[in-house]
């Protein structure tokens, strides 16, 4: 009884062990799949270097029509509103006073020659009497000293003459610029004051316009810096329009303000643009982009793979080489469409997590897929779906 009890033993312990493991094995399971990422692998590239501020346009050039002499306004010669040439006469003076001002300084001069003719035959004739001592040495200093004093008539004569001169030809108001004249503060038989302070009219050069720029200090001292290297007398400007359109012509940047408004810590920036149709006028509110060469080793990022620390600093995850995760704090410029510029933190051949960055931190292994194919499979994936 003994050996069969012996015999029966072993089979029931066989197959005690494989009732024992096969529960085991069917609950089993397979260890857990890494979870798929979308990735970008970063690259150099060039990229045009731009900076966009507000600004508002400004006049070429201005000039206040003011009278230079006093006296009744009997024309006034242009229109309202249209383009004069510079010399054209604007207005007209009544010339009358200022003629016979003139006449009457003709006299005079007349009257001075006549006077110093006759004081230089006097000291001639006195010069030659004073050798045969006819008449003394005082006659002869005095004839001398009245001859002087007609040629220094006669020069005051001159100039008064030219003074009246200069006083009729100012009788004809006559525009000191070319450009677009606004509207007439005055009209005929108004009595005009020389040099007074109201304005009879405004002429403007709106061809070409300057665009007066703001830019802070900083931003300015980091313009400055990504320009070095570059010609910076070929900044090229594009104008936006209040309206959100372009302006067709393309200007220049002509200088920055040599000081810093202490007040709000801006610095003036100028552009000038074509306007031969006039599209552009004064006191308009304009944002200009300006194009101020190119970096050829720029390095892109897309924003969706920038996220920020409770401190604000830019980070992005990453997958190494041993495809793992880890985080890393960047250094980011200006937007670029739907990507950040980056300063500092990360190279070319970094891989960089897109999508599916809820479900991986740091140190966990993950699968790669690149940006452009997980795009197309998270429709079908959940894997890599948002």
């Amino acid at each position: 009884m003994r050996v069969k009890m012996k015999l029966f033993t072993a089979p029931v312990v066989a197959l005690l062990m494989v009732a024992c493991s096969e529960p085991q094995q069917a609950g089993g399971q397979a260890a857990p799949q890494a979870p798929e990422v979308a990735v970008v692998t970063l690259s150099t590239s060039s990229l045009a270097l731009t900076t966009e501020l507000p600004g508002r346009t400004t006049d070429f050039r201005q000039a206040e029509i003011r009278p230079q002499v006093s006296g009744i306004l009997q024309q006034r010669l242009f229109t309202e509103g249209q383009q004069v040439e510079a010399g054209q006469v604007l207005y007209k003076i009544d010339a009358a006073p200022y003629q016979a001002a003139l006449a009457n300084a003709k006299a005079n001069l007349a009257s001075a020659k006549a006077v110093a003719h006759n004081a230089r035959l006097k000291a001639d004739r006195f010069k030659g009497l004073l050798g045969n001592k006819a008449v003394s040495q005082q006659d002869y200093d005095d004839a001398q000293a009245a001859l002087m004093q007609a040629d220094a008539a006669i020069a005051s004569s001159e100039a008064a003459l030219q003074t009246a001169q200069i006083n009729l030809n100012y009788t004809q108001i006559k525009a000191p610029i070319s450009g677009q004249i606004g509207r007439s503060a005055v009209t005929e038989g108004a009595l005009l004051t020389a040099n007074q302070a109201q304005v009879m009219a405004t002429i403007r050069q709106l061809d070409p316009i300057y665009v007066d720029l703001t830019q802070s200090s900083s931003e300015l001292l980091k313009l400055k810096k990504q320009m070095q290297g570059d010609d910076r007398d070929n900044v090229t400007v594009d104008l936006l329009l209040d309206d959100g359109s372009e302006y067709s012509e393309q200007g220049s940047l002509q200088f920055s303000e040599v000081n810093v408004d202490p007040s709000t810590g801006m610095v003036t920036l100028r552009a000038v643009f074509p306007n031969k149709n006039g599209d552009l006028l004064p006191g308009m509110f304009v944002r200009a982009r300006l194009h101020h060469g190119t970096d050829d080793q720029a390095l892109l990022v897309p924003q969706a793979a920038v996220s920020r620390t409770p401190k604000g600093q830019a980070s992005v995850m990453l997958v190494n080489s041993n495809n793992e995760v880890e985080a890393r704090l960047i250094e980011t410029g200006r937007t670029v469409e739907q990507s950040w510029q980056v300063t500092s933190g990360l190279s070319a051949g970094d891989t960089v997590i897109v999508a599916g960055l809820q479900k991986v931190k740091p140190g966990a292994k993950v699968r790669t897929v690149q940006a452009q194919n997980a795009a197309d499979s998270s429709k079908n994936s959940p894997a890599v779906s948002q």
